[in-house]
């Protein structure tokens, strides 16, 4: 009689298991926690993807935590693109992509993309995936404490050869200076190795707001081959941080890059050497155009941009909670059809509708210069 009670007892957790196990609409069940499928195609629904699944096409993953553990536990080499299908993926915890057995290379990437891009027809603003960060704000950026009370990484890149494109990236929603010596913030898009290589933001669109959802530094990266280019930057605080680097950072370059009404920085170069090419950017509506590092050594050329209003040039030093002091405006060097204007005003549209939203109206102020999240 016990032993008939327990064979029954364990048929029917059996069955109570293998109901609560996720399926698919014809019923066949998931495997759980298989590793990047053949081919290095890696697909995300935010909305009907399931972490449980292998994340092939018709099996897409959940969440991109799940999609870098699957990268940083695999063994390997070739290249691994991830695609996002529209919709809200919120970041409870940093996403870290830190692969220590699986290499990539300047041909064969790590690409982290939208499934639709700015430059397909059937792309419109609101088919972009939206990157939202919502986790405690308790990271130690470089493994130390936080001096100003509250910081948090939303995707890490550590390792070499990788692409970002075409996605939304917000902040946080925090109050971001809760009492004096606190500045709390979010950092999107990072890279901490001083050593790294080849890193490039493309086609996204950084947006926030100071007052609901804080965009501290849209792009933070350490380290060499920092590549941003066709990206929106609206109301943020500071665009594009070349921060730390073992020697000089080579082959840098920021083009074709759109910075509207940041209320820190535009640019940010503590790293780079003078190889680093700016060209074809639109600024507007600035706080602090440029910031150089605090020993103010390295001069850099602009070319094809324009920037219209700004409170200040550019600085020297600075950091989370400041921007350093005014700086020797020769530092940066206008070539051919560089344009920087105290005063003035660019266009942009702002109805949601259109496919320029957030660029600016054409033949318009700096329109001619292409900036924006389109290449073609």
């Amino acid at each position: 009689m016990i032993r008939r009670r327990i064979i029954q007892t364990v048929v029917a957790l059996c069955l109570w298991v293998s109901f609560l196990m996720p399926t698919h609409s014809f019923g066949q069940t998931i495997q759980p926690r298989a590793g990047v499928p053949q081919g290095g195609n890696i697909y995300l629904n935010s909305e009907t993807g399931n972490d449980l699944s292998t994340g092939t096409k018709d099996q897409p993953l959940k969440t991109l935590w799940e999609a870098a553990r699957k990268i940083n536990e695999a063994n390997g080499r070739g290249a691994i693109t991830l695609y996002l299908s529209e919709g809200i993926y919120g970041l409870d915890a940093t996403i870290t992509f830190h692969p220590v057995n699986w290499f990539f290379t300047q041909k064969d990437r790590l690409t982290i993309r939208a499934e639709i891009l700015p430059d397909d027809a059937e792309w419109n603003p609101a088919r972009m995936p939206v990157i939202v960060s919502t986790m405690p704000l308790n990271f130690k950026p470089s493994g130390k404490e936080d001096p100003f009370k509250g910081t948090s990484y939303g995707i890490q890149i550590e390792t070499n050869h990788v692409t970002i494109q075409g996605l939304r990236v917000l902040g946080t929603p925090v109050h971001e200076r809760p009492a004096e010596g606190f500045v709390r913030r979010n950092y999107p898009i990072v890279r901490e190795g001083r050593h790294l290589d080849d890193l490039r933001v493309t086609q996204c669109l950084f947006i926030g707001d100071r007052h609901a959802i804080p965009n501290h530094v849209a792009v933070l990266a350490s380290g060499h081959g920092v590549v941003v280019d066709h990206c929106v930057f609206y109301q943020v605080k500071d665009a594009v941080v070349f921060w730390f680097s073992d020697r000089p950072a080579e082959r840098c370059e920021m083009h074709h890059n759109l910075v509207v009404s940041n209320y820190g920085a535009a640019v940010w170069t503590w790293s780079p050497a003078e190889d680093f090419k700016y060209y074809n950017n639109v600024v507007a509506d600035a706080n602090i155009f440029w910031v150089l590092n605090k020993e103010e050594k390295s001069s850099y050329n602009l070319t094809n941009s324009m920037v219209l209003g700004y409170k200040e040039l550019v600085t020297k030093g600075g950091g989370p909670a400041d921007f350093g002091v005014k700086a020797d405006p020769k530092k940066l060097v206008l070539g051919e059809n560089a344009i920087i204007r105290k005063d003035g005003k660019v266009e942009i549209e702002e109805d949601q509708t259109q496919r320029n939203y957030l660029h600016l109206k054409p033949g318009t102020a700096g329109a001619h210069l292409g900036a924006g999240l389109f290449t073609k």
